[in-house]
């Protein structure tokens, strides 16, 4: 598998620990960092493993921090991926069974290093279950895929000088809203149009 790895300074210890076992075990790992246990900002390393694998670079993340909300934060801002903050074997094991979850996000001051290598271990073991689990992931994505299409990536529609002669020949109304690009030509002829 190929996994991406990020923490901030309070999941250094631990992720250059699980990179090391991961690797041991012939998967392809790239670490993200922190670089050491000093102060470090977790968006600064979360926030590019997390974009790289929405982007499909990778099979799985595993983002780690004090109590793994905040890369869990991080990495739901990005397209494709679903991450679960999941501190014990069982919920990380059900983030992926039934949520698809393809990033986890970890907390070591919530649960201790067996604790968190066992949960690890639990999460990439597991595979999603079909059937009604497969369809609320459909639900999921498909929410996912609204919310996470803002105003500026809406998309919309462009009036060209064709559109135009069309609407005038079939005498229709063309409509033009907020999200309507007119293109230059379309203005030029309508400005050629006035008295």
């Amino acid at each position: 598998m190929r996994i991406a790895l990020a923490s901030d300074h309070a999941g250094f210890i631990f992720r250059r620990a699980i990179s090391f076992e991961l690797g041991s075990q012939g998967h392809a790992i790239e670490d993200f960092g922190c670089p050491s246990e000093d102060a470090a900002d977790l968006v600064d390393f979360v926030a590019p493993a997390a974009e790289a694998l929405g982007k499909g670079r990778f099979d799985f993340g595993i983002f780690i921090d004090g109590a793994g909300y905040g890369p869990g934060m991080i990495a739901n801002f990005f397209h494709g991926v679903f991450a679960a903050v999941a501190n014990d074997p069982v919920a990380a094991r059900l983030a992926r069974e039934h949520g698809g979850a393809n990033a986890l996000c970890l907390g070591t001051k919530v649960a201790g290093e067996l604790v968190l290598r066992e949960t690890v271990k639990a999460f990439l073991a597991a595979e999603p279950l079909p059937g009604k689990y497969q369809e609320r992931r459909e639900k999921v994505r498909a929410v996912a895929e609204r919310q996470r299409v803002g105003p500026m990536f809406r998309k919309r529609a462009v009036v060209t000088v064709d559109d135009l002669k069309e609407a005038v020949l079939q005498r229709q109304p063309l409509i033009i809203d907020r999200d309507t690009v007119v293109t230059p030509s379309v203005l030029e002829a309508v400005r050629s149009l006035r008295p």
